[in-house]
């Protein structure tokens, strides 16, 4: 939406304007994907070596990533599985939701979704976007397609909180936590409140139970208590990273945590203890567990070109983990 020509005349309606760029509190803006290094000379560059060692219950020693589908502009974000354990993808340029399946065959199945960055999932079968353009909100796709969010308590339009609407995960009550400079929650009327103190956010993702929300904040993962109205209590620190910026979250059917951070993919015990790291070829920015009985971990790498244009990659790698049944994310 930052980019947008009606954006100053839209910020200019702002009964709170947002802060000024680099002075948010929230932190870390969206996933944009791309590296902020200079680009490579020689591109792709090719992949760091790694060497994955055994997770029990989690993964085996010698797991290898490989690549399944690539696609340019910054069109893979937000991944999750279907019923069928096929893999959506939100797409940012093309402002569509792509499927792709088994045999790595892609196919659209939503189209102008606003520039959609990230997809969720509920327990009842409803699926949610973020929608990143000018006027940002937050869209339920199925079983009606309607907009959820666009507004903050004061009348304001969300673009109004500053940033780019980034993560979202859908409640089983039809009400969504979305991250966006900050950490929010969209009740099943559209109401929208922001919880927190101090966070850098990026990714956000409900426990199995939906009693604790996770969200990424810069080199740790917060954790909070979710109250029967949907509202956030008792934030803590659930786990400090071994590497920074940690970026996308996602579950298992044990209630393991993943977190993509750089080129790694960080597995946290529902108890907040580090169980290992599964190291990646890039840096990860997503990830979702997905295909026959969810025992594959898809995960997306975002390049920039010595053009300056970007491309997107999604990677696999076989798990003993599964995803969780209930829920996609």
């Amino acid at each position: 939406s930052t980019q947008d020509p009606g954006y100053k005349e839209l910020i200019a309606t702002c009964k709170v304007p947002p802060p000024a760029p680099g002075a948010r509190a929230g932190g870390a803006g969206a996933r944009q994907g791309g590296p902020a290094a200079a680009a490579p000379t020689t591109f792709p560059p090719p992949p760091a070596e790694y060497n994955v060692t055994e997770i029990p219950g989690v993964i085996a020693a010698g797991a290898k990533w490989t690549k399944v589908w690539e696609v340019s502009g910054n069109n893979a974000d937000g991944i999750l599985s279907d019923k069928d354990g096929n893999l959506l993808i939100a797409q940012n340029h093309n402002a569509a939701v792509v499927k792709l399946d088994r045999s790595s065959k892609a196919s659209v199945v939503y189209k102008d979704t606003h520039t959609g960055g990230a997809l969720s999932l509920n327990k009842k079968g409803e699926l949610f976007i973020v929608e990143r353009g000018l006027r940002a909100n937050v869209t339920q796709l199925t079983p009606k397609r309607q907009i959820l969010a666009d507004k903050q308590q004061n009348g304001d339009p969300l673009d109004c909180i500053g940033g780019v609407i980034n993560d979202l995960t859908a409640d089983s009550k039809g009400g969504v936590y979305f991250t966006m400079g900050g950490l929010f929650h969209a009740d099943s009327k559209g109401v929208v409140r922001r919880y927190g103190e101090n966070l850098q956010t990026n990714g956000v993702i409900l426990s199995a139970d939906e009693k604790t929300l996770y969200v990424t904040n810069a080199g740790s993962v917060a954790a909070f208590d979710v109250q029967a109205d949907g509202s956030l209590t008792n934030q803590r620190e659930f786990v400090k990273l071994p590497t920074p910026g940690g970026d996308g979250l996602t579950i298992d059917s044990q209630n393991r945590l993943y977190v993509t951070a750089g080129p790694n993919l960080h597995v946290v015990a529902p108890d907040g203890k580090l169980l290992g790291t599964i190291p990646a070829p890039y840096g990860l920015i997503t990830a979702a567990l997905a295909g026959q009985n969810k025992k594959t971990m898809y995960a997306v790498v975002s390049l920039i070109d010595p053009d300056r244009l970007q491309h997107a990659y999604v990677y696999s790698i076989p798990m003993v983990a599964s995803g969780y049944p209930g829920r996609a994310k």
